[in-house]
């Protein structure tokens, strides 16, 4: 091969890579592009699942809440029922013990 080609061989050997190097840079660029872009859908698709878990996670709570106190007013209920009955079975005992009382408090000032 004569000197002027292997010059224009090397020439277009050096425009050649020069291309690849173009394309591989572009070709990376994109990647860089679509990584991101896919990192934000990921991202996105993460935020709209913690939503949907806390909104799960707060309706349990606000019912388990509601069971727990619906039971302790059942509980105070019954307790007051209880403590009213009991009053009522003292009541005849302590009307007894209290017009004794009375009743020894007036003989005392005669």
């Amino acid at each position: 091969m004569a000197r002027p080609e292997v010059l224009e061989r090397i020439k277009q050997t050096e425009a050649e890579a020069d291309e690849i190097v173009a394309e591989a840079r572009t070709a990376k660029q994109d990647l860089i592009t679509e990584a991101r872009e896919r990192a934000d859908e990921i991202r996105a698709e993460a935020e709209e699942e913690a939503a949907a878990l806390k909104e799960r996670r707060l309706a349990e709570a606000r019912e388990e809440i509601e069971t727990e106190r619906d039971r302790i007013l059942e509980e105070a209920t019954e307790d007051r029922e209880k403590m009213r009955a009991t009053a009522e079975q003292n009541r005849s005992e302590v009307i007894d013990h209290v017009m004794a009382r009375f009743e020894e408090a007036v003989d005392a000032q005669t």
